[in-house]
């Protein structure tokens, strides 16, 4: 018998993000959705039934790995081209290459914190003062999972805000958000994040001020047994006190 929880995940999504939503209605829905989808024993119970074999391992270990800033990403809910619901699981101690660019999206996003910590900044381009940086514009290589980076020229970015977000937490932002965020914990940190919208923008913005990046960032997906054994893990992480 098939598992439950992966179904009633798709329609929550489908009653509540599907259609043409205004970015702002988007922006707020997504954020509830992602609270009550990590909100008490849900999330443990959809990585639960995935971690069982439910639905397309192959598919959705394609779609997973672990980034160069420390932590896994993992898919959970392939909704086709509208929703990419996913775990972020940041490792105690993991060594990434500490925060991330600040960059945008291609559509509207929404996390919500399960366990540990989040800091975030939000930015604004151009204006007097603030940080000079190189501007790129990303976007993924055909016929691989490589991000391609081209160069955009020099600009310069205020930031506007800095949060932290502690479990229990969500955030929501719209796609063109300029934003970076960070795990300042050793404890492992685990967020619910959501990607939704049927309109993608082509390329998302990346800027850095530590100097040129690769043309090329390659991906590497993970394995059926390695993502079956990262399901696996957050499920034991999630049980635990």
């Amino acid at each position: 018998m098939g598992g439950r929880r992966v179904p009633a995940a798709r329609r929550l999504l489908a009653r509540t993000l599907d259609g043409e939503l205004p970015e702002r209605d988007r922006v707020a829905a997504a954020g509830a959705v992602v609270a009550e989808l990590g909100a008490d024993d849900r999330l443990l119970e959809l990585v639960t039934e995935l971690a069982c074999g439910e639905g397309d391992l192959e598919g959705r270990a394609r779609l997973s790995y672990r980034h160069v800033l420390g932590f896994d990403k993992l898919l959970l809910v392939d909704a086709g081209p509208r929703h990419m619901l996913r775990v972020h699981l940041w490792h105690a101690g993991a060594g990434g290459t500490g925060k991330e660019d600040i960059h945008n999206h291609r559509c509207a996003l929404a996390s919500h914190i399960v366990r540990g910590r989040l800091c975030m900044e939000l930015y604004e381009a151009g204006g007097a003062g603030g940080i000079e940086a190189t501007r790129y514009e990303e976007s993924l290589a055909d016929g691989s999972a490589d991000w391609l980076l081209t160069p955009a020229g020099p600009a310069r970015l205020r930031l506007s805000h800095t949060g932290r977000y502690a479990a229990g937490s969500t955030y929501a932002l719209p796609a063109h958000t300029l934003h970076r965020a960070w795990c300042d914990t050793r404890a492992p940190t685990v967020t619910l994040f959501l990607e939704t919208g049927a309109e993608r923008r082509r390329h998302t913005d990346v800027f850095t001020a530590a100097g040129p990046h690769a043309g090329a960032v390659p991906k590497q997906p993970l394995d059926v047994p390695g993502y079956l054994a990262a399901l696996k893990g957050l499920a034991e992480l999630l049980r635990s006190p």
